[in-house]
């Protein structure tokens, strides 16, 4: 195999004796210019022979102890375990392993990773740049150790071995005044921050949206009146302003303090609120509050309740800041049909999420996000605020539709990802057909263009229920998949030789594959059935070792092969020999795999 080389000419240094050159010429430099860009270009032949079989070590892959730099220290009754992760590799979550020998460990909470998908392996959660963890040791005796196993991938299509360390233990005594069992292997625990279908911004913008509801919007004059008092002509903008604002922030203070504490039930509960038949009682529960939105039914406070609120409420003394910030808490508690199914809704999704601020600042942002237009209002009155009329009905009914976007955010979670986009697209043509029947009477220019819209929109959205109903791929649905080539199964040097032995003057491939290795799948589904491919394999002995199970005698194949992780593909000539430059690591498309086998042949 040729390489590269590149010379330096000689150099004179400053202690050499000073000598005179005389200037060249331009036609000098320029006859030179053009013999060292004929030289260059008579050496590319030989670069590009060089890497006929090498272009694939030249990847720039490195070895797992590079792209995964381990590293442990132990304080006290602490283990600390980190990872340096090189830019461009990750490592799995799920794949990370801890088994204690002659010791005992707490409870160990991985944090959440980033979000990764691959048609293979589904959605999964991997690390990325650094991770530290934090192991409690509960007892550890002499000579104790952990056993800790990781396994990563380059992003570039090529995974590495699952890598296990012994990690020893200082003496760690139990604790006397707790009882304790030592496990055989620790239980990772689950993470508890599960990402939400909505930031808390959202109800910012829903509170916003609610108070243009027909049970919110004609009471604001009313609501106004009462902040203000009989001398609100009198009043200064400023102080109207405050006096709206006071109210407002006493609302929201009610609001907040309720999310809080829906929260914290919630937190006392997290691990029964992620059951599959709690979160199936929770979406049924979702319907039903959407149901409201859409007219099935009225949904708020018993008129008793009211009434007791409204008394209270009118013993206060308007246009002063505790009464009117009094006001506002007492509002908070008040549910009119249009906001009781929202707020509901709201509610029961910062129980299921258990987290206190996110409860807190939900509720916050919408008890906020209503009380906008009242300010509004307040400082100028009709001018800035639309009419009322049957509009507010359509705002209504369209949050109804976001109350039922949170059932299929959990269904997704019971259902899994293909159901979950079922779901999903069944909403948004549902939502996109409410639109286009909502917007059937107005009369505004562009009605037609916005319709059509509405429609190709429709028709995108249903891509999912067609597939599902109708089959992937229309007329090719229940097709055969394309079979690959049969490979024989080799576990160690011994078989691969004996294989080699058995089929003389015929060059061979063997194909070190895994379960747990993504750029292989791609290689058998989408490169070894190629019929291009295909038929370029014909011509080899087809050797294939799975080392999917890592053990001994898999990881001495490796090591004998020298081969640093998967996907690897090694080429042997006819008479058993690996040909130089021939391997292939990482994911190869079948066009290119194509030329470099016909380049191994000849």
């Amino acid at each position: 195999m040729l390489k590269k080389v590149l010379c330096y000419p000689p150099t004179r240094t400053a202690s050499e004796p000073t000598r005179r050159y005389r200037l060249q010429s331009p036609l000098q430099r320029w006859l030179r210019m053009l013999l060292l860009v004929i030289i260059s270009a008579g050496m590319l032949p030989l670069a590009a022979q060089s890497s006929l079989f090498g272009h694939q070590n030249a990847s720039g892959f490195v070895r797992s102890e590079q792209a995964f730099s381990f590293d442990f220290h132990q304080q006290g009754p602490v283990l600390k375990l980190i990872w340096q992760i090189r830019p461009g590799y990750y490592l799995y979550r799920q794949q990370i392993k801890l088994t204690p020998l002659a010791a005992t460990l707490g409870e160990i909470e991985l944090p959440a990773g980033q979000l990764h998908r691959d048609e293979f392996f589904g959605e999964t959660q991997i690390y990325r740049q650094t991770l530290q963890l934090a192991i409690p040791i509960t007892q550890a005796g002499v000579d104790a150790q952990v056993s800790v196993t990781w396994q990563g991938c380059a992003e570039a299509g090529f995974c590495y071995p699952p890598e296990t360390r012994q990690v020893p233990l200082n003496a760690v005594v139990a604790n006397a005044t707790r009882q304790t069992t030592a496990a055989p292997t620790v239980q990772l625990a689950p993470v508890k921050d599960i990402q939400q279908p909505f930031s808390p911004l959202w109800a910012l913008l829903i509170g916003i949206g609610i108070a243009f509801t027909p049970c919110v919007l004609p009471m604001y004059p009313l609501i106004s009146g009462i902040i203000l008092g009989n001398g609100a002509g009198r009043l200064s903008s400023g102080r109207i302003f405050l006096l709206s604002m006071v109210y407002v922030q006493g609302m929201a203070v009610t609001y907040t303090l309720l999310g809080i504490a829906v929260a914290a039930a919630g937190l006392q509960l997290q691990a029964a609120l992620q059951q599959p038949f709690i979160l199936i009682g929770l979406s049924v529960l979702f319907m039903l509050l959407a149901a409201a939105m859409f007219g099935a039914y009225s949904l708020q406070l018993p008129s008793s309740v009211q009434t007791r609120l409204t008394l209270w409420s009118n013993q206060l003394q308007p246009g002063a800041l505790a009464g009117v910030f009094a006001m506002g808490a007492l509002a908070g508690l008040f549910c009119s049909p249009c906001t009781t199914a929202p707020l509901s809704a709201i509610l029961l999704y910062i129980a299921q999420s258990g987290n206190l601020l996110t409860g807190g600042l939900t509720l916050y942002l919408y008890a906020l996000g209503m009380g906008i237009p009242l300010v509004v209002f307040a400082l100028f009155g009709h001018r800035l605020l639309p009419r009322s009329g049957p509009w507010m009905q359509r705002v209504k009914e369209g949050f109804g539709f976001v109350i039922l976007a949170l059932p299929v955010f959990l269904l997704e979670r019971v259902l899994g990802d293909e159901w979950g986009s079922r779901l999903w697209s069944l909403l948004a043509v549902s939502f996109l057909g409410w639109a286009l029947l909502a917007g059937r009477d107005a009369r505004y220019r562009g009605n037609r263009v916005v319709a059509m819209v509405l429609l190709l929109m429709m028709i995108v959205a249903a891509r999912p229920l067609q597939d599902w109903a109708f089959g992937s791929n229309g007329s090719t649905a229940g097709a055969p998949a394309a079979q690959g080539p049969v490979f024989a199964r080799v576990v160690s040097v011994a078989d691969i030789n004996r294989a080699l032995a058995a089929s003389p003057g015929k060059p061979a491939m063997l194909d070190l594959y895994a379960d747990w290795c993504v750029a292989c799948k791609e290689f058998e589904k989408y490169t070894f059935t190629d019929p291009a491919v295909k038929q370029e394999l014909a011509g080899f002995t087809l050797l294939q070792a799975d080392v999917t199970a890592d053990q001994p005698d898999q990881k001495a194949l490796l090591n004998q092969l020298k081969v640093m992780g998967l996907p690897t593909l090694l080429f042997f000539d006819d008479q058993g020999h690996e040909i130089p430059g021939s391997r292939v690591t990482g994911f190869m498309q079948a066009r290119d795999f194509q030329s470099h086998l016909h380049n191994i042949a000849g």
